[in-house]
Formats: structure tokens, C-alpha cells, sequence
């Protein structure tokens, strides 16, 4: 079996490691998200362990070495990756647009759909001055990703541990 690392994908992991999923739900109770299909065939494909960790509150070393050493895997001594989580200043943008629309990325799971393509077609109709608000109880790591891939900008409040407020803008 391939060696799991930071940059391993949720997706790779369900595919290649028999029991993978009730594995990492009883490592973090907050994957148990991974129980909704859209989810597992989406964002599964996009997010990383790392990326897993963070969504799950996590330290990427940790839920790594315990991913690890659940399939024989011997852990790693890696530096301390604390600094994953950065603590960035409000852009000036977030205030001086107007949010268009607020999206529930929990409850547009709970309907088995994927948030990333809601709110890419949210995108499409914003004006220059708009915004759009993404609620969920999780940072949403991957999603902030795909849009700075697409060229966006995003900025995420953490309200408190199981509350976030990603803001998407052109």
C-alpha cells in the first residue's frame, strides 16, 4: 500500500484502506460527515489529511500519525505544523461589499448536495460589490482551496469551534 502522508487525499484513503471510514469517524467524531455520499464522491476527492485535520480542529501530525498506525504504518516526528492554522487580518473587502447570499454548507449536505457547485453557481450572478456567505461547522479547507484556485477571494471567522463564516468574493 501506498504511504499515507499530508498531501494524501480523503478519497485515496477510502479507496485503498479497507474500514478507512469508520476509522477516521472514531479518530474525529466531526467525520462523521463522511457518511453522506456527495460528500465522500466530492469533496473527499479534494481535501487532504491535512486539510482533514484542520476541518476536524485538529494538528495535521496527529490525525496523520494515527491514519498511520492504524494500517501498520510507522508515525513520523515532523515539526511542529501548528502553523497550518494562520490567523489572518479581515481584508478591507469583507466589509466594504454587500453580502449577496448566505449559504448553509451543513444543510446543503444534509440534502446530499455538494456546496462547492452551489456556491460556484451563486458566483456566477454576484456584482462587483457583492459577496457571498458561507455558514458550516467545519472549516471548509478544501472549498477555500477550490476557490483560490478559481482566482477568488476568501476569508474565513472562526465564530467558535464548530462555527464558521467563509466569505467568497470575485
Amino acid at each position: 500500500m501506498k504511504e499515507i502522508t499530508l498531501e494524501t487525499t480523503v478519497a485515496d484513503l477510502l479507496n485503498n484502506y479497507d474500514g478507512m471510514k469508520d476509522t477516521l469517524i472514531s479518530i474525529n467524531p466531526k467525520f462523521k460527515k463522511l457518511n453522506n455520499p456527495i460528500l465522500r464522491r466530492t469533496l473527499a476527492k479534494l481535501a487532504t489529511v491535512k486539510q482533514a485535520a484542520i476541518i476536524g480542529g485538529m494538528e495535521p501530525i496527529e490525525l496523520l500519525n494515527k491514519l498511520r498506525e492504524s494500517v501498520g504504518q510507522e508515525p513520523l516526528s515532523v515539526e511542529d505544523s501548528s502553523n497550518i492554522k494562520k490567523n489572518i487580518t479581515k481584508p478591507s473587502w469583507v466589509d466594504e461589499k454587500k453580502i449577496a447570499l448566505t449559504v448553509n454548507a451543513n444543510e446543503i449536505l444534509d440534502k446530499d448536495k455538494n456546496p462547492l457547485a452551489e456556491v460556484n453557481r451563486a458566483l456566477k450572478s454576484l456584482n462587483n460589490n457583492e459577496i457571498i456567505a458561507l455558514k458550516s461547522d467545519f472549516m471548509p479547507e478544501p472549498l477555500i482551496d477550490e476557490f483560490l484556485k478559481q482566482g477568488r477571494k476568501t476569508y474565513t471567522k472562526e465564530i467558535n469551534e464548530s462555527e464558521y463564516i467563509t466569505y467568497i468574493t470575485q
